[in-house]
């Protein structure tokens, strides 16, 4: 019985790493509703990629075309998937943040595509020195895969929660962040909780522990929620701002992307 005992912590030992060896390092998490144009080039752009240890979970808001047909073809094998009436866009995101179980967790939805082949590895080499946040930069693509340009917008070398009071610096597929540190979506937000949720990850991170990639990571599909509801997605990002920042600030930084607009001849 003595000996039996002496036996116990090399078992939990033995089960906690045979219970480490299933947690990929990262989880990439793609949503999907009716995609099939588009779930091809995301499927094809995470097959590709030099780096291997990664999960790749698909929710799906109960597609009526062919996506779940395109999925169960082209699917790695590391691949999870529901499909199942959601409740929007940040609900989805919020079932894979439940899902997940890798170590970090990176949005890539439907249509976006990782830059290159090691777009992945390059994320994976900053996540094995236990960074908090690890980005990079964003191109704009189309349908075509053609690109439109660079976002006007750039990730900052030092990552703070004030970085974002001037703005998405960094699209949410290039913001790969420890899990732990991840809060889930707000669903009073229809169009921009990406926004809150980057703000609310930065708040739970460590700056001297957040990683510039300095390089593209993503191609983003000039197709998405946000693109289609402009307006209301930027009376959101205003409210946000002034949930995280105060009011006058957001005034103030609002003249600012005003003028900023207008010399990019946006106005």
């Amino acid at each position: 019985m003595t000996f039996g005992f002496l036996f116990i912590p090399f078992y939990i030992n033995f089960a906690f790493i045979l219970i480490m060896s299933f947690m990929p390092l990262i989880t990439i998490i793609t949503v999907t509703f009716n995609a099939e144009k588009v779930i091809g080039k995301t499927l094809s752009s995470l097959s590709g990629q030099t780096f291997s240890d990664f999960e790749h979970l698909v929710i799906d808001g109960n597609s009526t075309d062919h996506s779940l047909d395109i999925l169960k073809k082209s699917a790695l094998p590391s691949t999870r998937w529901i499909s199942e009436p959601d409740k929007g866009l940040y609900d989805a995101m919020n079932k894979g943040l439940r899902m997940a179980k890798g170590k970090y967790v990176l949005f890539l939805n439907a249509g976006d595509t990782f830059h290159d082949t090691t777009t992945l590895e390059s994320y994976a080499e900053e996540a094995l020195q236990n960074k908090d946040i690890i980005y990079g930069d964003t191109l704009i693509v189309n349908h075509e895969g053609s690109c439109l340009g660079p976002r006007h917008l750039s990730g900052p070398e030092f990552l703070t929660r004030k970085s974002f009071a001037d703005g998405m610096l960094i699209c949410h597929q290039a913001f790969m962040v420890k899990k732990e540190l991840a809060p889930q979506f707000d669903l009073q937000y229809r169009f921009s909780s990406d926004y809150d949720w980057c703000v609310r990850c930065i708040q739970n991170s460590v700056p001297e522990n957040c990683a510039n990639l300095n390089r593209v990571t993503i191609d983003y599909l000039s197709d998405g929620l946000t693109d289609k509801n402009k307006f209301p997605s930027l009376k959101e990002r205003f409210r946000i701002m002034s949930h995280h920042y105060g009011l006058p600030v957001t005034v103030l930084k609002h003249l600012s992307f005003i003028f900023r607009a207008f010399k990019r001849g946006k106005i």
